[in-house]
């Protein structure tokens, strides 16, 4: 086990949105060390595609250099004075948040994902102007609340892609009434999607997926839906007020069928929108909502009860990471890969620095 002494913090960076899948190492200074503050070294970091969007400057130009990353997973090396849940050699993990204001009502209510003062694990700034660095690293330094531990029963490079996707669609799930006796839609098989299929299932929930893709039919079924429709034209009408929950994981706007999925609902259903496109939504009118009191909304990752809760969950009814490994310096590769939705379904990056 590796200690604070040993304990470099070096990262794969890209300098220039231009050249977004040219990443070098580079040195950098992680946040002032606080009381409450864990150091992680990094053994594995999923890639997401928040990170495409941040290195090609789809949400906006990033800090750079910028050291993506935030589905992060390995052990211990350094805990604040105040660490309570923590100690050296624990196996923990860090997802897209590394902090908040903790005073807030939503910090309070186990609602830290929401708070309005949160900081991102990378492509971000602490009130005291330090930048926050992601997992595409050697190691990462966030509060113990941001910190989970891991469970034993599952291997880091599975646990890694969860930190982010699968508690991307868990939360809207559990917080939507996901459960026996519910239907749930799932809109799209790839990153999100294939955490969806599953953590519904596991919730005790029917699940239908809709795809354009014919070829996703197999991995639907292996993964737990009952029925898999394609989305070719008048996909809709056999399903019309059928769905209690649809969470919506296309990450093109444009090849979201938004007045379709709003028409499948039941009376008072909800269409959760978990991705994030670099483009606006499908237009809509009220007039596709009013007529079964259809609710349109989005979420944002989950809370750390939430994440803690999912793990157990994965544990006891076996929800698998599909996913593709690669040495950390393949990592523009893999980058390419999820931006053109050629990786089924989720890269997971080895420490090689």
């Amino acid at each position: 086990m590796s200690s604070e002494s040993d304990l470099t913090w070096k990262g794969y960076a890209i300098h220039d949105t231009k050249n977004w899948d040219k990443f070098d190492v580079i040195d950098f200074k992680p946040k002032q060390f606080g009381d409450y503050d864990i150091d992680i070294k990094i053994e594995y970091c999923g890639v997401c595609g928040s990170d495409v969007h941040s290195v090609t400057g789809g949400w906006g130009e990033p800090i750079l250099p910028l050291i993506p990353g935030h589905e992060i997973v390995g052990h211990v090396v350094k805990v604040g004075s105040k660490v309570k849940e923590f100690k050296v050699g624990d196996r923990a993990g860090v997802g897209a948040q590394v902090c908040s204001c903790f005073e807030c009502d939503a910090c309070k209510t186990d609602n830290e994902n929401y708070c309005l003062k949160g900081v991102d694990t990378y492509n971000d700034k602490y009130p005291n102007g330090d930048i926050a660095q992601g997992g595409f690293s050697t190691a990462v330094r966030a509060h113990e609340r941001y910190v989970v531990p891991l469970p034993k029963d599952l291997p880091l490079e599975q646990i890694a892609p969860m930190l982010c996707a699968g508690l991307t669609v868990y939360s809207p799930l559990v917080r939507n009434g996901a459960g026996p006796g519910k239907r749930v839609g799932i809109v799209g098989i790839g990153g999100l999607g294939h955490y969806a299929i599953q953590f519904a299932k596991a919730l005790g929930a029917e699940v239908v997926v809709f795809s354009h893709s014919p070829n996703k039919k197999k991995d639907a079924q292996e993964l737990g839906a009952s029925e898999f429709v394609q989305t070719t034209e008048g996909f809709a009408d056999p399903w019309k007020m059928k769905l209690d929950l649809i969470i919506c994981t296309a990450d093109v706007s444009k090849a979201i069928p938004l007045a379709d999925l709003m028409s499948m609902l039941v009376v008072n259903g909800r269409c959760i929108i978990v991705s994030i496109p670099d483009d606006a939504l499908p237009a809509l009118k009220s007039a596709q909502m009013k007529t079964n009191g259809a609710l349109l909304g989005g979420s944002h990752i989950g809370s750390k009860k939430e994440l803690i809760a999912m793990l157990d969950l994965a544990v006891k009814k076996g929800v698998k990471s599909y996913i593709q490994m690669l040495p950390m310096k393949d990592v523009g590769k893999a980058i390419n890969n999820v931006k053109d939705n050629t990786v089924r379904y989720r890269h997971v990056l080895k420490v090689d620095i």
